[in-house]
């Protein structure tokens, strides 16, 4: 069988530098915003060009959080409408929710996936106030594009990169990431970050994250209790000094996807071969989705499919369910996620090429 992710396979490379870590952790006996956790915040903020790094819980908490803060800061207040893209994972939209922010979708570009730049001004109201960017699949959204609409309407703008891990990202926005299991930089649990180069946003996440506390017991604001772990700090630690060559091992994995998957039913992903794209994903589409997945379970390939329900027709957003995205689902019924991952092997990727090709 080829699995879709070999999670196994790509954690037991570290096995022994795990269980290293794990003797660090329990012989020193600190749990909680450790020496680990403070080392992975500076590795990670080097790592990505920024000022801070705030260890948080989960991905959807590192945005939630971001939007506490802004409200915190009175850059934004609750009623205020945040732009997001219609097709992408309904966390970035329960971030907005759960702020008391509102979410206007947004049309995805065909090609990319990614939230179309084009659309975004005609939905942009006087209660308007910020743009949520998603780098669906790994792909850099169009950052140019996004960066001049902000700075038009005077509109914050953040990026959930919780599927770019090792993307080469543009301008200086604050950024989520989420460290599931299955990302490009994964933990052994879950885990988040964000990342940013303001300074009182920074300090004020800091405290959010720790009961809105500064010093042991003083609560400055009504925070949370969202930090990351200190043993998957310490796991991410091993993990993230060979995040760039794993990402490259992706990426010649979708160039062969890309030039050797020759079948008229598929539409391929698109990429220009340039350092945009981190493949967390090799998402394909098809109008016989549910047939192609069930061919490749029977020859022994594994596919997942992301997502299968916009999230505007999820049953938590009922309110949503008569509104029409086309784009948005017509995506949501046809996508298929192929194999990916640093540790497949040339005759794995050969073998899904040549069944897909061999599919009529």
């Amino acid at each position: 069988m080829v699995k879709f992710l070999d999670l196994q396979k790509i954690n037991a490379q570290y096995q022994q530098q795990f269980q290293d870590k794990l003797k660090l952790v329990l012989d020193k006996g600190w749990f909680i915003l450790g020496d680990e956790v403070k080392s992975f915040e500076t590795n990670f903020a080097n790592y990505t060009k920024s000022k801070y790094c705030i260890g948080v819980g989960n991905g959807l908490d590192a945005l939630v959080l971001i939007f506490k803060a802004y409200i915190q800061l009175g850059k934004l207040q609750k009623g205020d409408e945040i732009i997001v893209p219609a097709n992408t994972y309904i966390a970035s939209i329960l971030a907005i929710l759960q702020t008391d922010l509102v979410p206007v979708l947004v049309e995805p570009d065909e090609q990319t996936y990614n939230i179309n730049p084009k659309l975004i001004e005609e939905k942009i109201t006087s209660k308007t106030k910020g743009i949520l960017v998603v780098h669906l699949y790994g792909q850099l959204a169009d950052m140019d594009a996004l960066m001049e609409i902000s700075s038009k309407h005077n509109l914050l703008l953040v990026e959930d990169a919780a599927q770019a891990h090792g993307l080469e990202f543009k301008g200086n926005n604050t950024r989520a990431f989420s460290f599931y299991p299955g990302k490009n930089l994964g933990a052994l649990g879950d885990g988040g970050a964000i990342t940013t180069n303001d300074d009182n946003l920074a300090k004020l996440l800091f405290s959010l994250r720790n009961y809105g506390s500064e010093k042991k017991y003083h609560n400055d604001y009504i925070g949370y209790n969202s930090r990351l772990d200190e043993l998957q700090a310490a796991f991410l630690n091993v993990k993230l000094p060979h995040l760039d060559s794993e990402n490259n091992i992706r990426k010649k994995i979708a160039t062969q996807y890309l030039t050797k998957i020759k079948n008229d039913k598929i539409v391929l992903p698109y990429w220009d071969f340039s350092s945009n794209h981190v493949f967390h994903l090799f998402v394909i589409r098809t109008k016989n989705r549910n047939e192609l997945h069930d061919y490749l379970l029977k020859n022994n390939i594994e596919t997942l499919i992301h997502y299968p329900i916009a999230p505007h027709k999820q049953k938590a957003l009922e309110n949503w369910n008569s509104l029409s995205f086309p784009i948005t689902e017509m995506i949501h019924d046809e996508v298929l996620s192929l194999p990916m991952s640093q540790v497949m092997t040339n005759d794995e990727v050969h073998f899904v090429i040549d069944t897909i090709n061999q599919w009529i």
